[in-house]
C-alpha cells in the first residue's frame, strides 16, 4: 500500500483528500492542530489512517511529530503540504500578517525541506504543494498572502529544477488553485468558485498523472496568463 501524509487535514481541501483517499488502497497520515478533528477523520477507517497534532509554526516539534507519523506508517511515498493561512488585510495589521507569514513561508519551508531530504534519501517521492493563482501578483488587501503563494510558487519551482537534476525518481506537483469553497475564500463578488468535492477529484488526478503544476479548476490557468500579461500601471489601478 502506498503510504501519503497529509499536512493540514481537519478541513477543506485537507479534509476531503484524506477521505477520498482513505476509500483506495493507501495507508494515509494526516496532520493538524485540532485534534478532535483529526480523530473524526481517522475515524472513517482506524486500520489505514493515522494522526499526530502538529502546528506547522512550531518548526522543532513539527519534524520530530513528523517522523513519528512516518514511523507508524511505516514510511511515506508521497506528502501533501495542505497546511495555508492567509487574512484580508487592507488596514496592514502586522498582527494579522505573522501568522500568514509563519505558516505559509517559514512552516511550509520546513516541511518541504523535510520531505525531500527524506525522498532523497529513500531515492523516489512525490512532493506536492497546494499554492494558490493568488500567488500570480500582489494584493493591496491581502498582501502577505499573495506574497507567501508567490514564494511557495517559486519554491516549488527551486525543488522541480533539484529534483530534475536528481538521479533519483523524485516528483514535485504545485497545485494553485483559484476560488474553492472553504473557510480560505474571503471577500464579497467571487466567481468561480469550486466546490470542494470537484477540487479534491481534480487535485486527486493531477497527482496522480505526477503533473509539475495544475490549476483547480483548469480555467484559472487562462486568468494567471491574463493577470501576468498585465502592464502594472493598468493592475494597480484594478
Amino acid at each position: 500500500m502506498k503510504k501519503i501524509i497529509i499536512i493540514g487535514a481537519t478541513s477543506g481541501i485537507g479534509r476531503g483528500l484524506a477521505e477520498v483517499y482513505s476509500q483506495e488502497d493507501y495507508l494515509i497520515g494526516i496532520t493538524g492542530r485540532r485534534e478532535n478533528l483529526l480523530e473524526e477523520v481517522c475515524a472513517r477507517d482506524k486500520d489505514k489512517l493515522f494522526y499526530q497534532v502538529c502546528d506547522i509554526t512550531d518548526t522543532q516539534a513539527t519534524i520530530s511529530s513528523l517522523e513519528t507519523l512516518t514511523q507508524k506508517m511505516g514510511g511515506m511515498d508521497i506528502l501533501i503540504i495542505c497546511a495555508g493561512i492567509g487574512e484580508l488585510n487592507p488596514e496592514l495589521s502586522y498582527q494579522l500578517e505573522e501568522p500568514t507569514l509563519l505558516t505559509n513561508v517559514i512552516g511550509f519551508t520546513n516541511i518541504a525541506d523535510w520531505g525531500f531530504r527524506y525522498f532523497e534519501q529513500q531515492k523516489s517521492g512525490h512532493l506536492v504543494t497546494i499554492s494558490s493563482v493568488g500567488g500570480t501578483r500582489g494584493s493591496g488587501i491581502a498582501p502577505a498572502y499573495n506574497a507567501s503563494k508567490a514564494y511557495q510558487i517559486n519554491y516549488m519551482e527551486g525543488l522541480r529544477q533539484k529534483a530534475t537534476k536528481s538521479p533519483y525518481s523524485i516528483y514535485t506537483t504545485d497545485i494553485r488553485p483559484g476560488f474553492v469553497d472553504t473557510a480560505m475564500a474571503k471577500g464579497e463578488g467571487l466567481f468561480w468558485v469550486t466546490p470542494v468535492d470537484k477540487a479534491v477529484k481534480q487535485i486527486k488526478k493531477a497527482i496522480s498523472k505526477k503533473k509539475k503544476v495544475a490549476f483547480i479548476s483548469k480555467r484559472w490557468r487562462y486568468v494567471t496568463i491574463l493577470f501576468r500579461l498585465l502592464p502594472s500601471a493598468i493592475y494597480c489601478r484594478m
